[in-house]
């Protein structure tokens, strides 16, 4: 019998070879791992790798053409070939309609026993040169069995090829390499399962990850929508309550002062949505503040500010600086809307937490109702909650002094400027 080459096929028909990419459009020949066709390129490309592998059915071919045999061996040669062929392209088929990964099935069991005994009849009944078919066995075996059992079925296929080569008396300069290629085809196969349901894995996975980042996006646009229109609906409508009153007093040039601010902020509010949808917004404390007063005195609420407020801080960040823009506009928005306050104090301090970290600290209360102790936060709270912890900041709301009214404080941490830190390592420039 001639030396037989490793043969290491590929049952998927085309997963190890050419066009593995993952990922790329569905319009093209490439195939990705472990995935059904999608047009009909993609599955000739498919078929065509898998028949590369067949040229190992040479040895079983010029046995039934070169050797002398009887025309009844001919005859069943060429029928046991033909049905050992029909078992494996079944079972790709199968593999193929499957998608990702074939699962074991009754019928699949029969198929791979019918190549096993196909191939021992063949080797006992005409020639050794028909171990070939142990190769193809073997790498059915390692595909379609479960993937705990693969490797044992690999095992049992390879003993079989040394089993039988023995009683055939075959060289074994021959015998050898049929014997690793059976082995190494079939765990080879094996190992490429475990990658397809990895790829598998990757492939939900990714798209988890996708459902998430879709749903935090909708989460992060809704918070923004209802931090955005919350306080510009409440401006407006304290606004037209006061147009209206001035309307009953026929004060019509201060009426029309309010309608003009309410096409202002109408018009703001319009443009914030936008650029809240668009994600470029985050609010800035100087922008805040004046906002944060013009809705306090539209309110008749006494607005006691903190006139550093708009002033730059060093070390404040971006994002920083938006958590505690948002935590301005929701607290005053909250003030206007459910307090019922007549002062409202806002101060923003620096100071050290414990561990010596530099933190920016935003102090807003009223002197209204306070909470109440049976409500819970509301959804704008726990938006800025979140807003805050992105932030690496905290929020604490509770009743403000005395037990009266209600507190909230924003804190966020500041960043290390260049003359702070060479300060802390005792640098000095001369």
């Amino acid at each position: 019998m001639r030396q037989e080459p490793s043969a290491t096929d590929d049952l998927c028909g085309g997963e190890t070879g050419v066009g593995t990419r993952a990922g790329r459009g569905s319009g093209g020949g490439e195939i990705r791992i472990g995935m059904r066709p999608e047009n009909r390129r993609q599955q000739f490309v498919k078929l065509c790798w898998m028949s590369l592998w067949m040229i190992y059915l040479a040895y079983p071919v010029s046995d039934l053409i070169v050797n002398p045999h009887s025309l009844a061996a001919r005859v069943a040669g060429w029928t046991c070939l033909v049905a050992f062929l029909g078992c494996y392209v079944v079972l790709v088929l199968r593999r193929q309609a499957a998608g990702e990964v074939a699962r074991w099935s009754p019928t699949a069991g029969v198929l791979l026993a019918s190549m096993l005994v196909i191939a021992l009849v063949s080797c006992f009944g005409l020639s050794d040169n028909w171990l070939a078919l142990f190769s193809y066995t073997s790498v059915a075996a390692g595909v379609v069995l479960p993937p705990r059992f693969a490797i044992y079925g690999v095992g049992l296929v390879t003993g079989t090829v040394v089993v039988t080569g023995l009683l055939l008396h075959t060289n074994e300069a021959a015998l050898i390499p049929i014997t690793v290629s059976a082995f190494l085809g079939g765990a080879g196969m094996t190992g490429l399962q475990r990658l397809v349901r990895t790829m598998q894995e990757l492939r939900e996975a990714r798209q988890a990850v996708a459902a998430l980042a879709a749903s935090d996006e909708r989460l992060r646009m809704a918070r923004d929508l209802h931090d955005l229109l919350g306080h510009s609906l409440s401006l407006i409508t304290l606004k037209s309550e006061l147009t209206s009153r001035f309307l009953d007093q026929e004060r019509y040039e201060e009426a029309r002062a309010q309608v003009a601010d309410i096409e202002t902020v109408s018009r703001q509010s319009l443009v914030d949505v936008r650029e809240a949808i668009g994600g470029y917004r985050r609010p800035k404390l100087a922008v805040e503040i004046a906002a944060a007063r013009t809705a306090l005195a539209a309110a008749d609420i006494e607005a006691d500010t903190d006139p550093t407020i708009a002033d730059p801080h060093p070390g404040l960040g971006p994002d920083e600086e938006g958590a505690l823009g948002w935590a301005l506009r929701e607290a005053v928005t909250n003030v206007v809307r459910h307090s019922g306050a007549d002062r409202c104090t806002i101060r923003l301090a620096e100071y050290l937490e414990d561990g010596g970290r530099r933190s920016l600290r935003l102090e807003i209360v009223d002197d209204g109702a306070g909470p109440r102790r049976s409500t819970s936060p509301g959804n704008g709270l726990t938006g800025l909650a979140e807003r805050l912890e992105l932030a690496d900041g905290r929020l604490e709301t509770g009743p403000g002094p005395r037990h009266h009214g209600f507190r909230l404080c924003a804190s966020v941490p500041l960043r290390r400027t260049p003359d702070r830190a060479e300060a802390a390592t005792g640098t000095v420039h001369t």
